[in-house]
């Protein structure tokens, strides 16, 4: 009996001993976003303010991400004036609610190796709460892990009326005509972990 409780205790021991949390550099990590309407779209930044990258015997395993929502910029417009509108409206109750939520976060629950288009190596599963209201999302990635670092790199399209982000969805409300924003906006995700 004593034997099995050893052997038990020391395969505990080495499968944490195995797994490790690489911390994200917020500096060499990005995500841009992308968001489209009947007559063009716009684009910017949103930082990530802190996580980790959690590995196991050079496997991806799990993370946790927060984000920044205060943030948000848009880089595609030049008029400063027009520039500051816009982000000022992404802040706000209409979209956003920064004052409020000023945080957003994601936590990895599954990670699966998978071959895919574009060098995706992952299919991601996890939790990405935004205003407080948490949804599960699937996507693929491409991820390296070499020694005590990893890269990871993925594009993911999110529907935002699930998080109660309506303001101009075509879903929600009628005669939106050419002020129709679509539904679903775009994440490119790049992210690395400090060395």
């Amino acid at each position: 009996m004593k034997k099995v409780l050893y052997i038990a205790l020391a395969l505990i021991t080495f499968a944490f001993t195995n797994a490790s949390a690489q911390t994200v550099d917020s500096k060499k990590s990005s995500i841009q976003w992308t968001g489209e309407k009947v007559t063009g779209k716009h684009w910017g930044h949103i930082n990530i303010k802190s996580g980790d990258v959690e590995t196991k015997n050079g496997k991806l395993v799990g993370g946790h991400f927060v984000i920044n929502m205060n943030s948000i910029t848009c880089d595609d417009i030049e008029n400063k004036d027009y520039n500051q509108k816009l982000v000022g409206h992404l802040k706000n109750e209409d979209f956003f609610d920064v004052a409020k939520f000023p945080e957003a976060k994601f936590v990895i629950t599954k990670a699966v190796e998978k071959k895919g288009k574009n060098g995706n190596n992952y299919e991601i599963t996890g939790d990405l709460t935004i205003k407080g209201i948490s949804h599960s999302i699937t996507f693929p990635a491409r991820v390296d892990i070499k020694g005590n670092s990893a890269t990871a790199n993925a594009s993911v399209d999110i529907d935002r009326t699930k998080w109660n982000v309506k303001y101009g969805s075509g879903s929600f409300f009628d005669n939106l005509g050419d002020r129709t924003i679509y539904d679903e906006f775009n994440l490119k995700i790049s992210l690395a972990t400090k060395e």
